[in-house]
């Protein structure tokens, strides 16, 4: 196999930008790599639909967004796909028309191992790789609710956040030995030890004698942040409201000249996402895996207040079932969460203890040294005994 540095291992990650999750996973799995075993193998990132697929695939990273704000369309196609058996035909249908696009990533990305971190992708690469010779592994990205498109027999090893998930992969016949519990990887910089919240609270001229309230929907500013920003103003809380609109420049703009109860700060993209959560005492979000496993890391009580469904169902669940954060679709339910745990802190100390219980900030790592495991073998004493970098 050709590599990009002679001698040197190479790891290719499969992906797409249908949905922030995929990207996110694969570069913190890659910055783990860099991190901890610096020099040890080269990584490239793929995007499989975009790069690769022919028309109208190649456009599936435009079409995600229009279609996730479709809940009850998305719901449907997430139902309507789901299942061992209907993923193997939908794999029978569209492997005569995408078939020249798999060899052709397969030949133009010579490798030593094959990483999937996207679920579509993986019952043709793997019928692809009869000709090749090649390791295949899976890091499912999805919490708790995973498609069966995640789990083929033919993958190595199938790594995943949760037991729950790991008992859906068992029922889509893979077997226990294939199946790795190590949780969802998160970026490096979310996995620092938080600090004292009232000087991270100084750092960001916040009130520092008050909870921080942090509402957030996403890069895009999805979901009803202005009706959740109004309700938890309407309760006058001994709190500030720190608002995250993403690149949502209207709505931005919209709550900036909003008349406020309380001290409230509304923020557009922001690039210091761990600063905020550490320097916070409760997150307001919708049900994605990242923030979510990014807020137990930080320890934050969380309030759910929208989910997709299909593959964020099962996480609202999760959070609920442990004890970890409540669901409240409606505005108002917000606010009265909120209303409970600022006026009986206790409370609120007790949903955050189990938050921190359920955080996974070594997930990232934890897949570095199995692929770099996988990849050194039969030499997996090139593989340092103890990270290189912390």
């Amino acid at each position: 196999m050709i590599h990009h540095q002679p001698d040197i291992p190479h790891i290719v990650f499969l992906f797409s930008d249908t949905g922030g999750g995929h990207r996110s996973a694969t570069e913190a799995i890659i910055e783990a790599i860099d991190t901890f075993y610096p020099k040890t193998v080269t990584t490239d990132m793929v995007d499989i639909f975009r790069e690769y697929f022919p028309p109208p695939l190649h456009l599936a990273p435009e079409i995600y967004p229009p279609l996730s704000r479709l809940p009850n369309v998305w719901g449907l196609g997430y139902r309507v796909s789901d299942g061992r058996y209907r993923t193997q035909f939908l794999d029978q249908a569209f492997w005569p028309y995408i078939r020249r696009s798999i060899y052709r990533l397969i030949e133009e990305n010579p490798c030593d191992l094959l990483v999937s971190v996207h679920p579509l992708i993986n019952a043709p690469m793997l019928r692809g790789l009869r000709k090749f010779s090649c390791p295949y592994i899976t890091v499912v990205t999805d919490m708790v609710t995973t498609h069966s498109a995640w789990y083929n027999v033919k993958a190595d090893t199938i790594i995943v956040p949760t037991e729950i998930a790991r008992q859906t992969a068992l029922n889509n016949a893979i077997q226990p030995d294939q199946v790795k519990v190590i949780g969802l990887p998160v970026a490096q910089r979310f996995c620092i030890p938080g600090g004292n919240k009232p000087e991270l609270k100084e750092a960001l001229a916040w009130p520092t004698d008050q909870p921080a309230i942090l509402l957030v929907g996403g890069g895009e500013g999805m979901g009803p942040l202005e009706e959740v920003a109004r309700a938890i103003n309407e309760a006058k809380l001994p709190a500030s409201l720190i608002i995250i609109t993403g690149r949502n420049r209207k709505l931005k703009n919209t709550l900036e000249n909003m008349q406020w109860n309380m001290p409230t700060y509304v923020y557009g993209f922001v690039h210091n996402m761990p600063d905020f959560m550490r320097a916070s005492d409760v997150i307001i979000t919708k049900a994605g895996p990242g923030t979510i496993s990014e807020a137990f890391i930080a320890g934050l009580p969380i309030i759910l207040y929208s989910r997709l469904p299909g593959q964020e169902e099962g996480n609202v669940t999760y959070v609920v079932d442990k004890g970890a954060g409540v669901w409240a679709p409606q505005p108002e339910q917000v606010r009265e969460t909120l209303k409970d745990w600022i006026y009986h802190p206790e409370h609120m100390q007790k949903v955050a203890q189990v938050s921190t219980s359920l955080a996974r900030p070594n997930a990232a790592k934890d897949i570095a040294t199995l692929l770099l495991e996988k990849v050194l073998q039969p030499n997996p004493d090139n593989l340092p005994s103890e990270p290189i970098a912390e």
